[in-house]
């Protein structure tokens, strides 16, 4: 693990274990389970609650939160050949691609009335995009999604939050043998949101998993992404990008779960951060099972602090339980904006402000470019401008 420059109020940490035993520091400290009572209400002491400000979650984590009539409005827009469907909590495909490992994932799973689940037929190819919209209207809402590809089929996601809202939600990927999916899942929440959301993604045999995860608004917000492997040859990128303005807290915690061999998983968040009590958390856990023999993968977070006052709690964890593997390593570091490339930038002419601009840009440039999609970056960069101009 590579640590530089950390600023004082800023923490990063990490750990390397070869494990011998079934139970691993990064499998939640409750077993998974659909069922709210399988899970004690957090107290803030637990390893998966220690970051989280529990007084923001708004009930959420203790049931107190009772969902309204005017929590969130989702709408689908999907090319011909796509099948979207609003169907019960009856129905078989729901909590297919993974199971609720905390009590916020589990209360949504039991909660929601409607899920919406949107197939891509088996060797489609897309050409244009699925835009799922979850637009907050005040109040507080219980959410379940599927996206499910047949086998070959290939196709782009944008989930776009915006508005006001508490919401909690569980989002599952089921990708069939050979599928190709890439989401981009875009928080741009208002100032007082709260969102928890658990991401499940199940890749087929020689599928291809790509997810990039931004965040900018809300008061609070947890993503949980979470990769498992159906069979042999599956690859999984995930990418994320954040930034934490004054007061909020964004939190990912994310676990790649090679639990099949001959699968690939390349991980990268990046973070940028400003204003007093700004509070970054992101948890890298890679789990490599005695049976993912042939396994290569990597996880890499880095933090951009660029003001006093603000937080970063940065712990990439890899365990190993056997010895088999084609590679596998991590690396964290947090550090402060760079005055000298300010002063080279500014010593060619470039005024300050946008001599800041373009670092910052540049530092979230490889990440923006991973979208592909001409629209949804556009609109990143100029959010990213719009955040650096307010701290002006």
């Amino acid at each position: 693990m590579a640590q530089q420059n950390i600023p004082a109020g800023a923490t990063t940490s990490g750990s390397i274990a070869v494990a011998a035993e079934s139970t691993v520091a990064t499998r939640m400290s409750a077993p998974p389970s659909f069922d709210v009572a399988d899970f004690p209400v957090p107290h803030g002491r637990e390893e998966e609650w220690r970051f989280t400000p529990l007084e923001r979650l708004r009930g959420l984590h203790d049931g107190t939160a009772t969902a309204t009539g005017d929590g969130v409005r989702v709408d689908v827009t999907a090319p011909d050949g796509v099948t979207v469907e609003t169907v019960g909590r009856d129905d078989a495909r729901l909590g297919r691609a993974g199971t609720p490992v905390d009590r916020v994932a589990a209360q949504a799973y039991s909660s929601f009335e409607k899920a919406s689940v949107v197939t891509v037929p088996k060797e489609t190819v897309l050409t244009e995009p699925i835009r799922i919209a979850v637009h907050g209207e005040g109040g507080v809402a219980y959410g379940h999604q599927v996206v499910q590809l047949g086998a070959f089929a290939e196709a782009v996601v944008v989930i776009d939050h915006t508005g006001d809202a508490v919401l909690a939600a569980n989002v599952d990927y089921v990708l069939g043998d050979g599928a190709k999916l890439t989401v981009v899942s875009v928080q741009d929440w208002d100032d007082k949101a709260v969102h928890v959301g658990q991401h499940n993604a199940l890749v087929g045999r020689d599928a291809s998993f790509k997810s990039v995860v931004v965040t900018f608004g809300g008061d609070l917000v947890r993503i949980h992404p979470r990769v498992e492997y159906a069979g042999p040859g599956g690859e999984a990128e995930v990418f994320g990008l954040y930034f934490t303005d004054q007061g909020q807290h964004q939190e990912h915690r994310l676990l790649v779960d090679h639990n099949t061999p001959h699968c690939k998983s390349n991980v990268v968040f990046k973070g940028a951060l400003q204003g007093n009590e700004a509070h970054a958390v992101w948890i890298g856990d890679v789990l490599i099972r005695a049976a993912a023999e042939g396994t290569d993968t990597y996880e890499m977070n880095r933090n951009l602090v660029l003001t006093d006052g603000a937080r970063v709690d940065s712990v990439p964890n890899l365990e190993i339980e056997t010895g088999e593997i084609a590679g596998a390593g991590h690396a964290s570091a947090t550090g402060r904006f760079d005055d000298e490339q300010l002063f080279y930038l500014m010593a060619r002419g470039i005024p300050a402000d946008e001599a800041r601009r373009l670092v910052v840009r540049g530092f979230f440039a490889e990440l923006v470019q991973q979208i592909g999609l001409p629209d949804v970056e556009e609109r990143l960069l100029a959010k990213i401008d719009a955040e650096l101009e307010a701290s002006v």
